[in-house]
């Protein structure tokens, strides 16, 4: 496995967003199929659903129904045909790993712990790539050694 992203890449593939055209353009250039983890689509799918919820108390805000359902069908899609692959992972492994990148890192960065567990899960999972819009994240991977090829839109 070569890459591994992190929920803002998911955001930006299965979202009409800032960074889609990026995403997209990169998945499409992989010469292997996406690997994700369990917390990562739950992180991502979670997220859409509270954008739903946000939205239905005030339409100023994150957006409807049928963009999430498209948003996640699209990602139930990718999963089925193998465009995405979800891997097994160790939780303790990625759990020692984590409370070592927050015990260095975020003292004086500021990291919370979903942008922690993606960065360990990427090293358990031996990316040497971490596909990130998100700028802390970014300083993060890159900290541990991981190549980040997107720069975050200002």
């Amino acid at each position: 496995m070569t890459a591994y992203p992190d929920t803002s890449f998911l955001c930006a593939m299965y979202r009409l967003q800032a960074n889609s055209q990026r995403a997209a353009a990169h998945f499409a250039r992989m010469s292997e199929p996406l690997h994700v983890a369990s917390p990562l689509l739950l992180e991502f799918r979670q997220s859409t659903r509270w954008q739903v919820y946000l939205h239905a108390k005030d339409r100023s805000k994150g957006f409807d129904r049928a963009t999430a359902q498209a948003a996640l069908a699209m990602l139930q899609s990718h999963i089925a045909s193998g465009a995405l692959v979800v891997v097994p992972v160790e939780w303790a492994d990625i759990a020692n790993i984590a409370e070592r990148l927050s015990a260095q890192h975020t003292w004086t960065q500021g990291h919370r712990v979903f942008d922690v567990l993606h960065v360990a899960t990427a090293l358990h999972l031996g990316a040497s790539e971490f596909l990130t819009f998100d700028a802390r994240q970014k300083q993060l991977a890159g900290a541990e050694g991981l190549h980040v090829p997107f720069k975050p839109l200002l």
